[in-house]
């Protein structure tokens, strides 16, 4: 319902949402979602089109512990839709929001993300706590240094 509302209150703005494949929550989603033209269901995508596709994203709404470290690796803020994360270190940080699964508390800080530059500004430039995504090339450095 969040989605729905956000997705009426901002039609310029482009909703993408790859779908569950369990039944249930495709008959949910699909139900109240189609329809909008600003609203984009998708399959799940693979993990290099997810990442491709998540870094042209302006904010991530999610549930999953993974993007609530990924998406900060890429510079984009988090809105984890659970009461609870494991991931405590993204909220202390200032990477991600915990918004629970309240509609109105969702839709009050997408708002937000959206409306103001500096409350986005904010979370987007955040320092990660899990990383700068630069690990890889830093081993490959000390490998072949030494």
């Amino acid at each position: 319902m969040a989605i729905k509302t956000c997705a009426e209150k901002f039609p310029a703005v482009e909703f993408v949402y790859p779908v569950h494949l369990n039944p249930n929550v495709q008959k949910t989603v699909h139900g109240l979602l189609s329809g909008l033209t600003n609203v984009h269901l998708m399959e799940p995508l693979d993990y290099a089109h997810f990442i491709w596709l998540m870094n042209k994203s302006h904010v991530v709404l999610t549930d999953s512990g993974g993007l609530q470290e990924e998406a900060p690796a890429l510079g984009k803020p988090v809105l984890v839709m659970r009461d609870v994360t494991e991931r405590q270190e993204g909220i202390d940080s200032g990477t991600a929001l915990l918004v629970g699964t309240n509609s109105q508390i969702i839709i009050d800080s997408l708002s937000l993300l959206l409306t103001d530059k500096q409350a986005y500004e904010k979370m987007a430039k955040a320092i990660s706590p899990y990383g700068d995504g630069t690990a890889c090339r830093r081993i490959v450095d000390i490998v072949t240094a030494g």
